[in-house]
């Protein structure tokens, strides 16, 4: 059997969730995202995940890079993690640090609070990136080369900012109507860009971790390294390149410790390394492979349900009538010289808010249902225009001051 390669990417993010907030906190509450309820405190889940999730992987990845030299990982981590990092547990990020200390992990730019603003406002997007990019080399003392948009959401004008904006490549969901006949185990170029590299993610192979590894209706359940290898292995001789992306918390939080993830990751990366394959770098990958063709996607794709389109996040009237009721809002709030009310304003872009709206009910409804923090979405939809009421109850006070 012909030797291959993984690459293997996590993104990390908490967003800072909206907590029950009535009308009657309107103009007299401004504490939009402090959790009074168990399913809205910010901190308390932030330590739950981190406990589960964050601090058992990074000791696992580490002892994977510590083991073989031929494992490495792509990361990106939200400038929200960070923040919440900052505030309730700076150990966890000396150990973030330390695993990207090791030289074996490539960190990705991405949208600051974790945003679609890409879609709705050029300079926002432009501004959130910026603000990423000064936090990666604050934290991690690293200067990202490689994109990847919130939710993988991408499309040819996106490709076009990536390459204009001066990064190596780009990532983007390997969706069959998209593909067509080619297969994302190859590097590609977008049609509209001429020098970037565009990442397709193997959906099949990485949402049989993400969503499928402890379900027990599953027909493949139990998943074991072994039969998870031999998937890999019966995939055309010529196909090298396997894309694996999914959400760090996949390992811990959304596939529990019980279910066998970590050890299951750890039998499978091991081996994969030992008999001579390798994890690599996005940027290890594009020295060692060359581009075999031009993806052209004119229309937005994603990472998320069966449509892989935005209607996780803009399918409702619920959904755009407060992402569109937030985005118009910029002008006055730039312009307002309040930074505490702008980085209020910033935190409700934050997509979560958008999905926690949906109303599916079908193939992706319990997957929706699992993350949301609220009882119904249109819970959501309520407290984060209640909150959208009181920016704007902020504003006019601004105005009114600077009249009288």
């Amino acid at each position: 059997m012909s030797k291959r390669d993984i690459i293997f990417y996590l993104h990390i993010h908490q967003p800072f969730r909206v907590q029950p907030y009535t009308v009657f906190d309107i103009g007299e509450n401004q504490n939009y995202f402090l959790g009074h309820e168990e399913r809205t405190d910010n901190e308390a889940i932030f330590h739950k995940v981190a406990k589960k999730s964050y601090y058992p992987m990074i000791a696992l990845l580490k002892k994977l890079i510590a083991t073989y030299p031929n494992f490495a990982l792509n990361l990106s981590v939200s400038g929200l993690f960070l923040e919440q990092c900052e505030q309730w547990d700076t150990e966890l990020l000396k150990e973030l640090q330390g695993l990207i200390a090791t030289g074996r992990v490539e960190v990705l730019a991405e949208t600051y609070h974790h945003t679609l603003s890409f879609f709705y406002s050029r300079f926002e997007f432009e501004k959130q990136v910026y603000m990423h990019r000064e936090a990666i080399e604050k934290y991690f003392g690293k200067t990202p080369r490689y994109f990847r948009n919130t939710e993988l959401a991408y499309n040819n004008d996106l490709a076009n900012w990536v390459e204009e904006a001066g990064y190596k490549g780009v990532l983007a969901e390997g969706w069959d109507p998209v593909l067509g006949w080619k297969s994302p185990h190859y590097l590609y170029r977008p049609r509209t860009a001429n020098d970037i590299i565009l990442f397709m993610k193997d959906y099949h192979l990485s949402d049989d971790l993400a969503f499928r590894y402890s379900d027990r209706t599953w027909n493949e359940w139990p998943l074991t390294p072994a039969k998870y290898r031999s998937w890999i292995e019966k995939l055309p001789e010529e196909e090298k390149l396997i894309n694996l992306f999914m959400d760090f918390e996949t390992f811990g939080e959304h596939q529990w410790s019980d279910t066998g993830i970590f050890d299951f990751f750890e039998d499978f990366a091991g081996g994969w390394c030992e008999d001579g394959n390798s994890f690599l770098t996005l940027d290890e990958a594009a020295n060692a492979y060359e581009p075999v063709g031009t993806i052209d996607m004119p229309y937005i794709v994603t990472w998320a349900d069966n449509e892989r389109d935005l209607s996780a996040w803009t399918g409702n009237p619920m959904q755009r009538t407060a992402i569109e009721g937030v985005y118009a809002l910029e002008n006055e709030i730039l312009r307002c010289g309040d930074d505490q009310l702008i980085r209020d304003w910033r935190a409700l872009q934050t997509s979560d808010h958008y999905y926690y709206m949906c109303t599916k009910w079908f193939t992706d409804g319990s997957v929706h249902a699992y993350f949301s923090p609220y009882s119904s979405p249109y819970d959501g939809y309520l407290y984060v225009m209640n909150a959208l009421r009181d920016i704007r109850y902020r504003l006019y006070a601004l105005k009114r001051r600077g009249i009288d």
